[in-house]
């Protein structure tokens, strides 16, 4: 896992740049709007023409120094499927003092009519702004006459008062990029840790130029008796480093399988302030180390003082431990009373928004609000808790140090077993069962002296899924009879984040149209509000394309409708680890009678195969009398992530295992 971090962050591959073509809005030509498909992507539903992005400083003598972006971008539409890249939405904060502004401008749609180009502008209806949440809005554009074979263009320009971070550049999109170059320019006064991931190597460029600021002042002036105003000016100067980065021929970053977040291995480049020297000021130090991050974030008010109110919870939680011994039992019960008084609002954060005693009244809180308040809870009856800092899957891995890798924080325990992880956001976990937003990688533990520690967030149980099976097959093929099957841990937390929110219809129709032509009857559901214990279905089902008729023989898979036809991996190679997000077990016990006047004639051999590194396994054994077949399948991933460099090991595996699963049992008639 932490080779894998490091190809994420590290690995590039120089590409060679051409700077003499110049980019700019409004070059639009007959041959650019004729192209059919990309030269380079015939697949592709358009194309990034090119994107050029710009950060820099502005000096304004009321507020100071403020964060420029500006960004050109000009976009091929090829078929219609490429039509959302149209549109654009930029975000912007809103939740501070000081808010963010974004306009956009210069956005023109082109199209070939005949021999001439024809420019189709932005209209006012064609761009507004919503809420996000109450920290986040968006402002939107949906640029007009868009068809196959347009090129849109549009710039927009984003103004904010926070120096701290600049906006996260993407060389990559999902769709090939011609030309992406980003510029920043950045006052000596202070200094940025530059971050970079991805596979590609953008080429820099650095220069440095100085800047001249010029000011003014009113000032009183006495001439005799007389006072009145005079307006005085000075400037002073300033060294701007300039940085371009620049990439070209850009493909397309493709989805795969099994991969937790695509933007983890997106080429891109961030900047975080990491260093402030104004003149005549003492210097002011930032985020350096995750001890320097760690130690600031507990520093918060809105982080470790939180951790030290107890008197809003004191005399409830006295009746929610009372009588209970056991540590186990416990932690459990403090969980289990915050996880159920407590709703999340679906913000995500580490630090406060109202805190924690306004959020226990109103019942409703931030994902900190809530589980700080279980880690106070779980400190207050003796137990040594600690909060984790975590970078949800949505929101990438916290590859390097900064106030902005994490985005929220769970609970956890340290007990003589090790540690036990819990977050009460999420009504389906459970005691080291953490929702499946929480999966990702690594977080980072803060002790109360502010020090921390890795903390491996990914399971490493094996959740089972078992499945017991009895039915029958008829001389006309048709296969009946009744389905148990259970969940377990993860497979269960798994099944309740899919399908708890669905009808008991809609889940149905679901499950038929996954194994098509199955009937299913006499639907029970047990435990899925039980959340300690596992799911249990129990289903009638009934079949006529399980089996094949041919003369008077007739072919079926042992696993019936349960075979794994597809292998889920296709790509000749793998650039990204691959994400169980859990270590599974499948467990199939299958009993089938054989229609009367049948008799097997064949049935499959039975195999073991496992993986190398102990990644996986898979076991069939299978047997018969005169009027029963018994099939036991295990089939068995022991790793929650495979590196990519297994990639071709795993695939041949499950291919070998899907293979094995449609061998035919053959019966013949008597």
């Amino acid at each position: 896992m932490k080779k894998n971090l490091l190809i994420i962050a590290f690995l590039f591959i120089g590409i060679q740049i051409n700077y003499a073509q110049k980019k700019e809005l409004g070059n639009v030509t007959i041959e650019e709007l004729k192209e059919k498909v990309h030269p380079k992507d015939s697949s592709a539903v358009a194309a990034v023409l090119f994107e050029k992005g710009k950060t820099y400083f502005e000096y304004n003598q009321n507020e100071g120094f403020v964060l420029i972006t500006e960004v050109d971008v000009k976009v091929k539409i090829y078929k219609k499927e490429g039509y959302d890249w149209a549109n654009k939405s930029v975000r912007f904060y809103v939740g501070g003092s000081a808010k963010e502004n974004v306009s956009f401008s210069k956005s023109v749609t082109y199209n070939l009519n005949g021999e001439q180009i024809e420019k189709t502008k932005l209209k006012s209806e064609g761009e507004f702004s919503e809420n996000i949440n109450k920290f986040w809005s968006r402002k939107k554009i949906t640029m007009p006459n868009v068809k196959e074979g347009s090129i849109i263009e549009y710039k927009y320009t984003i103004k904010s008062p926070y120096i701290s971070t600049f906006p996260e550049w993407s060389f990559q999109q999902s769709i090939p990029v011609n030309s992406s170059e980003y510029e920043t320019v950045i006052p000596e006064y202070y200094v940025y840790n530059v971050y970079r991931k991805g596979s590609l190597q953008p080429i820099e460029r650095k220069n440095s130029s100085t800047k001249t600021v010029s000011t003014s002042d009113r000032n009183l002036v006495r001439s005799g008796a007389a006072i009145k105003y005079e307006r005085s000016t000075d400037s002073f100067n300033y060294i701007e480093q300039q940085v371009v980065y620049k990439l070209e021929n850009i493909p397309a970053l493709k989805e795969e399988g099994f991969v937790n977040n695509i933007d983890n291995y997106k080429t891109s480049v961030y900047h975080e302030l990491s260093q402030k020297r104004l003149p005549q000021a003492v210097a002011e130090f930032y985020s350096t180390t995750w001890e320097d991050v760690t130690k600031k974030i507990y520093e918060n008010e809105d982080f470790g003082d939180q951790l030290n109110k107890e008197n809003y919870f004191e005399e409830d939680l006295k009746n929610v431990v009372k009588d209970l011994e056991n540590r186990d039992e416990k932690i459990a019960a403090v969980f289990n009373y915050v996880q159920n008084r407590m709703n999340w609002n679906k913000y995500y954060s580490y630090s406060c928004d109202e805190g924690v005693k306004k959020a226990y009244q109103d019942k409703t809180g931030n994902s900190a609000e809530i589980n700080l308040m279980l880690i106070a809870m779980l400190r207050h009856i003796g137990l040594d808790a600690n909060p984790v800092l975590v970078s949800t899957r949505s929101n990438g891995i916290s590859i390097f140090p900064s106030r902005t890798a994490f985005n929220f924080v769970i609970a956890s325990v340290t007990t003589d077993n090790g540690i036990v992880l819990l977050d009460a956001t999420s009504k389906i976990s459970s005691p080291n069962i953490l929702p499946l937003y929480d999966l990702n990688w690594f977080g980072r533990m803060i002790r109360k002296d502010g020090t921390s520690e890795l903390v491996d967030l990914m399971p490493k149980l094996v959740s089972d899924d078992v499945v017991n099976m009895l039915v029958s097959i008829d001389n006309q093929g048709q296969v009946s009879g009744k389905v148990r099957e259970q969940y377990f841990d993860y497979a269960a937390l798994n099944y309740r984040d899919r399908y708890l929110g669905l009808s008991k219809d809609s889940y149905l129709e679901n499950l038929e149209k996954r194994h098509e032509g199955l009937e299913i009857a006499d639907f029970e559901l047990t435990n899925d509000k039980i959340i300690n214990e596992p799911i249990i279905e129990k289903y009638s089902i009934k079949s006529n394309n399980l089996t094949e008729q041919i003369g008077d023989k007739i072919y079926f898979e042992p696993l019936l409708h349960f075979t794994q036809s597809e292998n889920p991996f296709k790509q000749e190679t793998r650039q990204y680890p691959i994400d169980f997000a859990f270590p599974f077990k499948d467990k199939y016990m299958v009993n089938i009678t054989i229609p009367q006047g049948y008799q097997v004639e064949s049935i499959p051999k039975s195999a073991s195969f496992a993986m190398a590194n102990n990644y996986g396994s898979f076991n069939m054994s299978i047997s018969n009398t005169d009027t029963q077949i018994q099939v036991v399948v295990n089939f068995i991933i022991n790793a929650s992530i495979i590196p990519s460099e297994d990639y071709d090991t795993l695939k041949e595996f499950f291919k070998i295992v899907i293979d094995k699963q449609k061998e035919k049992i053959i019966l013949k008639k008597i």
